[in-house]
């Protein structure tokens, strides 16, 4: 029989340690003297009881380690149970949001999509803007651990050639494995007080620096005011570029770094193709800016780097209304928005590794084609790419595109026009953050739409951070049956 209680007793824990961090802006609202800071520590006794409950409850059953179909099934409820009680000060707080706009958020924040319901940030207590800048830094940390911890242990999406890096999780799992976690929790930490001094340094005042810093290590894109990155000068512009571009890596690669070697770091293929992508865009951008304009300007370069970086590292930040640039950038900005940053990173979307392996497959097909009795192996990063990892990664992609097409004819069926269909699945499978058109789109956001779409996008938000591969799997009755 299936034992529950393994899963229960850490997701318990997890739950009981998301309501001791709500203590975190309990004391910022105390700290501005308004009385909303009981609303967190109402949160906080809830969640803490709930979670310390459960634990107690599930704590006989805990064993030396979990099987595989209970690591799926944890994988996947962590990610849906704390975006609930993520919701709770929402619900209880200043917005007095409903149950449907507090979960989207909730979930919005902690899988780092970065798309809001809520306006008029600026009137908000300063405890709320930090709780939505906390849920995305964890989120943050939580798919990095996740996808170079769990997933390559996994076999899905093609995570498993992961585990023959120098970090390799096979073998001795729970000393690695941890290792690991320390090692990216403290540059993860490290990278987010630097950008917060930075951010200081040029003229934010200390609590947006602080909490634009949270959202922007973990690329979750939330910001505090409704124009989010508009009202901030050049400066500020390119530094958050900056700190977005590093999100977008491996964070195994800065354990390396640190190490002594930067070898790793600077011959990686997926990094070069990501900062390859990353240039032509943003000089195909800038050019088109220039060409608009007549003239120039470093404010088009500026825009055209800070928002190519933002949409592709799916941070979600936007520094001016694109959409007013004309049809190429639209359509531009929506295809980058599904490449996304390197695995291991706190980015989004497919990733940049699985076009790498599957332009490797079209390639190695091709040459079969041309010389039918030669053998041609895909190669990934200089290593040859095994049929499990093909499979993996060609799996990856049909599910993804089906989903993406299925999500967005629920939306249709909601009354969405196509457009904001559209580009609403892919920034919510993809963790992307804003969509196209006026209601969505970098001006807009996604208070005015249904509830039922919000349930859709909050589903595909847990879907698409669990690399889809995951969730298929867990409601496989074949799964479950073996």
């Amino acid at each position: 029989m299936f034992d529950l209680r393994p899963v229960g007793y850490v997701i318990g824990l997890l739950v009981a340690s998301l309501g001791v961090t709500m203590l975190v802006p309990l004391a910022a609202d105390l700290f501005a003297g308004n009385g909303h800071w009981f609303v967190f520590f109402e949160s906080a006794v809830i969640t803490i009881l709930t979670g310390g409950l459960l634990a107690l409850a599930c704590a006989n059953g805990v064993t030396a380690g979990l099987t595989l179909r209970q690591t799926f099934l944890l994988t996947s409820l962590v990610w849906l149970s704390l975006p609930f009680f993520g919701a709770i000060p929402f619900i209880l707080g200043a917005t007095g949001a409903s149950l449907t706009d507090a979960f989207f958020e909730s979930m919005s924040a902690l899988t780092t999509t970065g798309a809001t319901t809520f306006t008029e940030l600026e009137t908000l207590p300063v405890g709320l803007l930090l709780w939505r800048g906390v849920l995305q830094w964890l989120g943050g940390i939580g798919i990095i651990v996740v996808a170079m911890v769990f997933l390559p242990e996994l076999k899905v999406g093609g995570m498993q050639i992961f585990r023959s890096e120098a970090f390799d999780t096979m073998g001795k799992i729970l000393p690695r494995a941890g290792q690991i976690a320390r090692q990216i929790s403290e540059i993860y930490v490290a990278i987010t007080i630097i950008c917060a001094l930075t951010y200081s340094a040029l003229g934010m005042n200390n609590f947006d620096a602080f909490v634009h810093a949270l959202t922007t290590v973990s690329t979750g894109g939330m910001a505090n005011t409704d124009d989010s990155f508009a009202l901030y000068g050049a400066g500020i512009h390119y530094a958050a570029a900056f700190f977005m571009f590093l999100s977008a890596l491996p964070f195994v690669r800065f354990i390396q770094l640190m190490a002594g070697t930067a070898q790793p770091l600077l011959r990686d293929s997926q990094i070069r193709t990501f900062f390859g992508i990353l240039a032509t865009v943003t000089m195909l951008m800038t050019a088109w800016l220039w060409a608009r304009e007549g003239a120039m300007t470093e404010l088009a370069l500026r825009e055209a780097l800070f928002n190519v970086m933002s949409i592709m590292s799916g941070t979600g930040y936007s520094s001016t209304d694109y959409m007013a640039w004309g049809t190429f950038p639209v359509v531009a900005f929506f295809f980058i928005g599904l490449i996304g940053g390197c695995a291991g990173s706190t980015s989004c979307s497919i990733k940049v590794f699985r076009y790498q392996i599957l332009f490797a497959a079209i390639k190695s097909q091709i040459r079969q084609i041309h010389s039918p009795h030669g053998v041609f192996t895909p190669r990934y990063d200089g290593r040859p790419v095994g049929d499990d990892v093909m499979n993996s990664v060609i799996a990856f992609f049909v599910a993804f595109v089906s989903l993406l097409g299925i999500i967005t004819v629920l939306l249709g069926l909601t009354g969405l026009d196509f457009i904001t269909s559209m580009s609403g699945a892919a920034t919510a499978i993809g963790n992307i953050g804003p969509g196209l058109g006026p209601e969505i789109g970098p001006a807009g956001n996604f208070a005015g739409i249904n509830d039922a779409a919000k349930w859709i996008l909050a589903i595909a938000m847990f879907v698409g951070r669990l690399e889809v591969m995951v969730v298929l799997t867990i409601l496989s009755v074949r799964f479950w049956r073996n």
